[in-house]
């Protein structure tokens, strides 16, 4: 079927919120890619820029992921000079993890690319549709359990047998 085709029917609603939702997260990895950046890395940004200071072991318990698995996007993200890893004043073997200023510049630019992808993922509904549809996904993943803000991709990161996000 064709971009602008009707459908050939009406699709289980689960199969297409996955379906959506797979196209979604592959099209906004595509956009991150010329920032050298994948949704994970955006993910982790996200969260610090709202809670700054976490140590890793914290960040990895919001994000619900095995603390060894978030080293290594931790470890990109300081080496592009996005992150960096600060000495805690009560705990010297723990460092808190804090944006740079290219952090927040380019926290920035995701944050109009995120805005841009929804705008055009949502373009065939108009205003009142859009704030309908958060609605009700919203109940969808209260209800389901899901942590705000989190996608549960993390939990599946470098797992033997899952997908990398």
């Amino acid at each position: 079927m064709k971009k602008n085709e009707p459908s050939q029917g009406p699709q289980g609603v689960a199969f297409l919120l996955a379906q959506v939702g797979a196209h979604a997260a592959a099209r906004f990895a595509e956009l991150l890619a010329p920032l050298h950046l994948s949704p994970p890395h955006a993910g982790i940004l996200r969260v610090l820029s709202k809670s700054a200071g976490l140590s890793q072991q914290e960040l990895a318990s919001t994000l619900n992921m095995h603390p060894s698995r978030l080293v290594g996007l931790v470890d990109e993200l300081e080496t592009n000079g996005i992150l960096e890893r600060q000495e805690k004043v009560d705990d010297r073997r723990t460092h808190a993890l804090h944006l740079t200023d290219e952090g927040q510049a380019i926290l920035g630019e995701i944050s109009r690319i995120a805005k841009e992808h929804q705008d055009s993922l949502l373009a065939s509904l108009g205003k009142e549709e859009r704030e309908q549809l958060a609605e009700i996904l919203q109940r969808i993943a209260d209800d389901q359990g899901l942590t705000p803000g989190v996608h549960p991709g993390f939990s599946r990161i470098g797992r033997k047998g899952r997908p990398k996000c």
